[in-house]
């Protein structure tokens, strides 16, 4: 129903040209244009300057503040991005009316999702902001934005799955946390989006194979094996089709995670990312999740079969051959990755829970031993481009085989040796002694929450970069809230405090030169 309202003499306005008036909570500019009165929200929607003072010209009003121009008949805005809420307007006896009637909620929920979606295309992170804060006001679920995120984005991620989904699940339990909190909630919506968004701008569509087949967990890893998209797309269709949800696909998509060393550790920590993006969104999430997941599983790298790794594949044939007792924690530090996946094996016959907490306690010294010396290097090798991501790997990596390992626990051994990959790869870059005295975290519980709360405004602009952040941080809580052994818990609150305060680089502008014209010259 309309919601007329007096607002001001028509010969009021007619001698100033424009008015700001205030019905109820609003502020409206009222304008006497040459083709009629128009009355628009004063505050421009782009930072929120008064439009009042703004040039018109026949009915295109400009904030001057921006150069953002409306159409004040229809709201449009001329150059793109949020429009300007507009009033209807009737003269009445010489007094301007204005009609303040909210649109229906389906109205202005289709509106908000028109705008997200294209401050999504545009990846235009204030706007998405504030358009997830209009979905927040109006009280509609804000879950339904990254549902809505997904189905944007699953088919324009040429390889699949990209730290993007892996974040928004960090987010999201963050929201579990926090998102009583109406800004907060805000943040974990806000960076949710818009780092899918910085994922697939300009990129084209890579619509998923067609077709759907029955279902068979031998049948999905064949399939990923051979790189048949297709075949396995189907197979994922098929499963989805009858009712299997990811429950019914997780052991068969953990099993082609771990089949191989898989893109540096990423395909199972997307694995256990995507269970619990499908548990806070639900099922109709799956099907976008999931074909992203088993695209990304099909070209993921398979680092076990480069010389780096080569050792992998005989020692998990070698699994459980040793009875040897676990070795002291000391006995891992800076051990290379032969050397190291000779100790695991060699204590392979021990309960696979207590390796793991090893080999947890190795990539947490890692972290805390990283030779930063390591990042202003400009002569180095390509194989030695190594910086503090990699090392945050090595514990959101084991913080996904805990995870996935206790739900399927015949594959401790292709997990445990991964681990092990990580520890040996980046022991070669490590201190001969880490600070952790230097870095000692006193209060545990008050250090932790400091960091949370950072994480909120971590000011972090590129989105892989803070994406890393909040995964590691998250990990380390986790693994912490699981139990472990206090040496355990001490270097890793350690490491990550020495990463949170330590410089990472992530441009080397003459190391990039220098390999540049090695590579080169030996064309």
């Amino acid at each position: 129903m309309p919601d007329w309202r007096p607002a001001l003499a028509m010969r009021e306005l007619q001698d100033k040209a424009r008015a700001v008036v205030r019905i109820d909570a609003r502020q409206i500019a009222l304008f006497d244009a040459e083709v009629g009165v128009f009355a628009c929200a004063n505050r421009c929607p782009h930072e929120g300057y008064p439009l009042s003072e703004g040039d018109l010209d026949g009915c295109r009003l400009t904030c001057n503040w921006h150069n953002w121009t409306f159409d004040l008949a229809s709201g449009e805005n001329l150059y793109g991005g949020d429009r300007l809420r507009v009033y209807p307007t009737e003269v009445r006896d010489g007094e301007i009316w204005v009609d303040v009637r909210e649109p229906a909620y389906a109205t202005r929920y289709s509106t908000i999702f028109d705008n997200l979606r294209e401050a999504f295309d545009d990846n235009a992170y204030d706007r998405l902001a504030r358009e997830l804060a209009r979905l927040q006001h109006l009280g509609a679920d804000p879950l339904d934005a990254l549902r809505a995120t997904i189905e944007w984005s699953c088919e324009r991620m040429e390889f699949g799955w990209t730290h993007a989904y892996a974040g928004m699940a960090e987010w999201l339990r963050l929201d579990a946390e926090f998102g009583a909190d109406p800004a907060l909630r805000l943040v974990c919506l806000t960076e949710s989006m818009a780092h899918a968004a910085f994922d697939v701008l300009r990129e084209d569509r890579y619509p998923f194979p067609d077709g759907e087949h029955a279902y068979e967990e031998a049948g999905l890893l064949a399939a990923i094996e051979a790189r048949d998209e297709a075949a396995a797309c189907a197979m994922v269709r098929g499963a989805l089709a009858a009712g299997a949800g990811f429950a019914g696909l997780e052991r068969g998509l953990t099993r082609a995670a771990l089949a191989h060393y898989n893109d540096f550790g990423h395909a199972l920590i997307y694995t256990t990312k995507a269970g619990y993006l499908i548990e806070r969104l639900g099922e109709a999430a799956a099907p976008g999740l999931v074909l992203a997941l088993v695209r990304e599983l099909v070209y993921a790298t398979r680092e076990d079969r480069i010389p780096e790794f080569r050792h992998y594949a005989e020692a998990l044939q070698r699994w459980g051959e040793g009875n040897e007792p676990l070795p002291p924690a000391g006995e891992w530090h800076r051990r290379g990755i032969a050397a190291a996946l000779d100790l695991a094996v060699r204590s392979s016959a021990g309960a696979p829970q207590d390796l793991f907490g090893a080999l947890l306690h190795a990539n947490a010294c890692n972290l805390l031993g990283f030779d930063l010396a390591r990042e202003d290097e400009a002569r180095a090798p390509v194989s030695d481009n190594v910086g503090w991501l990699d090392f945050t790997h090595g514990l959101t990596f084991a913080n996904a085989v805990r995870k996935q390992c206790r739900r399927f626990p015949d594959l401790w051994p292709q997990g445990l040796l991964q681990i092990t990959c990580f520890s040996g790869r980046n022991a070669a870059f490590t201190l001969e002694q880490p600070d952790l005295e230097g870095w000692r975290v006193e209060d545990a519980d008050a250090f932790l929450a400091r960091t949370v709360e950072g994480l909120f405004d971590h000011g972090v602009a590129e989105p892989i970069v803070s994406v890393h952040l909040v995964k590691t941080v998250q990990a380390v809580r986790e693994e912490l809230a699981a139990g472990v052994p206090g040496a355990t818990r001490d270097v890793l609150l350690a490491g990550l405090n020495r990463f949170l305060h330590s410089p990472l680089k992530r441009r080397r502008v003459r190391r990039t030169a220098h390999q540049a014209l090695q590579f080169v010259a030996k064309e």
